[in-house]
């Protein structure tokens, strides 16, 4: 059977299915040596005991079962990249081959292109629980001791592409998966888990719109993240979920279909829009639609703490680092604080000339007023004397005519 039938078998079964079936393959194959396989079964056995008790359940689940299906692949890697090596055997020598191999790019993912992974690799197995039960740990931190966690790749979805992206699905169903995974940012494994019961329709109080409190309970979203309920941001959303929510029952999956099923429906959205993620163009995936909500709301003005919270991160996760660097969201903090100081200075500037100019403007004004009221004065005192000297003058001629009577 191909490399690529059986990933299409794979992915039609749940995580435990296919955890426990990749896990009896490794295990049972027999073109690995006996001491690695018994080694990787007891790993398997303290890991699933482990999660068990760390997370007080009496069996593992679906979160756990992806934990250690990623085992399954890195085990089988690393014994190929030993050339079947019993463990215990290993040489520092051994362990620097191999570890130069894939810091210089030598050793190549299944795409021909160089691990990625190499610092997951590196905490997981080679100073981690497998190779301390092989006694090679110790080993493995001295060959190892120059290792650089890798930079956090950084793509995202703007919302141009998004509303790019739904405008060429037209399944109700399909449409909300896209509008929660956009609007509240979390993965699409986990959104697929969903039932009626998660949502919770409600009006906001201060918008007096509708609004759905989505909760996230513990058990549907990755161990790391944080349970929580969120408030969704946009109508779009309340519009679809109104729509498929009508006639579900409380328990019923709010999309009944699988991961395949949403690949397949996320893979002809991008084919139809020719879809890309920033910054390096490359084609949209669930994941872009997470990454592409935290970014848009750091650019709307949201805090790292605000953002970081409806992500499910803890408090003062290192996840959101790459984003507000490569978007400049911190660095812009100085310039905008010297661009507001300048804003302050002309603005006091400008209320103490518009002072100087009001006092000056008052004092001309009461001048005026003075002046306008000097020159009434003026005018009465001329016109007084006027009539004085029309007095007089009557008077002069009354005194002559008397005089000629006389």
């Amino acid at each position: 059977m191909s490399a690529y039938k059986r990933c299409g078998i794979h992915k039609q079964m749940g995580l435990r299915e296919r955890y426990e079936t990749l896990k009896s393959k490794l295990l049972s194959d027999t073109s690995i040596c006996r001491e690695n396989r018994e080694l990787f079964r007891q790993f398997f056995e303290y890991e699933q005991y482990k999660l068990k008790r760390q997370n007080q359940m009496s069996d593992i689940d679906e979160p756990s079962c992806k934990t250690l299906y990623g085992y399954v692949t890195k085990l089988r890697n690393v014994n190929q990249w030993f050339k079947n090596k019993p463990w215990t055997q290993l040489t520092k020598d051994d362990i620097r081959e191999v570890y130069d191999a894939l810091e210089d790019g030598q050793i190549c993912s299944s795409r021909g292109t160089r691990f990625k992974d190499r610092w997951s690799y590196y905490n997981k197995i080679f100073k981690s629980k497998p190779f301390r039960m092989a006694g090679k740990a110790d080993l493995a931190r001295e060959v190892i001791e120059f290792a650089v966690p890798a930079t956090r790749e950084v793509r995202f979805v703007t919302e141009e592409t998004f509303r790019k992206l739904v405008s060429v699905v037209s399944n109700p169903r399909h449409l909300l998966l896209f509008w929660l995974a956009w609007d509240i940012g979390e993965n699409i494994g986990a959104l697929l888990l969903l039932t009626k019961r998660e949502f919770s329709r409600q009006i906001n109080p201060h918008t007096q719109e509708p609004e759905y409190l989505v909760n996230l309970p513990r058990g549907k979203i990755k161990r790391s993240r944080l349970s929580r309920s969120e408030p969704t941001l946009y109508p779009e959303t309340v519009n679809y979920a109104d729509i498929v929510l009508a006639n579900l029952q409380d328990e019923e999956l709010v999309f009944p279909f699988g991961h395949r099923q949403a690949l397949k429906v996320m893979h002809r959205a991008v084919r139809l829009t020719n879809a890309l993620c920033q910054p390096n163009q490359e084609p949209v995936t669930w994941k872009d639609l997470r990454s592409g909500m935290a970014s848009h709301l750091l650019r709307k003005g949201w805090t790292r703490e605000e953002v970081d919270a409806r992500l499910g991160h803890t408090a003062n996760s290192s996840a959101l680092n790459a984003y507000i660097s490569y978007l400049a969201i911190d660095r812009s903090a100085p310039k905008r604080r010297m661009f507001e100081s300048d804003v302050e200075r002309l603005k006091s500037r400008i209320e103490s000339e518009q002072s100087v100019a009001s006092h000056t403007a008052e004092r001309l004004h009461s001048e005026r007023e003075s002046n306008q009221k000097l020159q009434l004065e003026l005018q009465q005192t001329a016109r007084d004397v006027q009539t004085m000297k029309e007095s007089i003058r009557q008077i002069m001629t009354m005194l002559k005519t008397s005089t000629v009577i006389s």
